[in-house]
């Protein structure tokens, strides 16, 4: 884990449906905390908090604008992802070979007894 040392904070962002509702809009393009929240049942400070660590954990960036608040999404978050999952994936993929492997030639042993 030391090579993504905030792969902890970014799955623990994902986590919450109204962070990954917001992930979702803003990949349609930047918006303001206002037009974010929005769609929520919850208070604006309640919202806040998931904004800051959506930001804490790298994957939206804010930028104030006069009296308005900008998020646009971050991508190095889903590069630090994709890259953890493919070593994943080549991690089981490589002990699924094994096994597949050690039940052939097994399979072949016992055939040929």
């Amino acid at each position: 884990m030391a090579k993504y040392p905030q792969l902890n904070s970014v799955f623990q962002a994902l986590a919450d449906p109204t962070r990954r509702a917001v992930l979702g809009r803003l990949g349609e393009g930047p918006a303001s905390i206002s037009e974010l929240a929005k769609p929520f049942d919850i208070t604006l400070p309640s919202f806040m908090k998931h904004i800051h660590l959506l930001e804490e954990s790298g994957w939206i960036q804010t930028r104030k604008e006069g009296r308005v608040r900008t998020c646009v999404i971050e991508k190095k978050s889903f590069a630090v992802v994709e890259a953890w999952l493919s070593e994943q994936r080549d991690i089981w993929e490589g002990r699924t070979d094994r096994l597949e492997h050690f039940v052939t030639t097994t399979h072949e042993k016992e055939q040929e007894q």
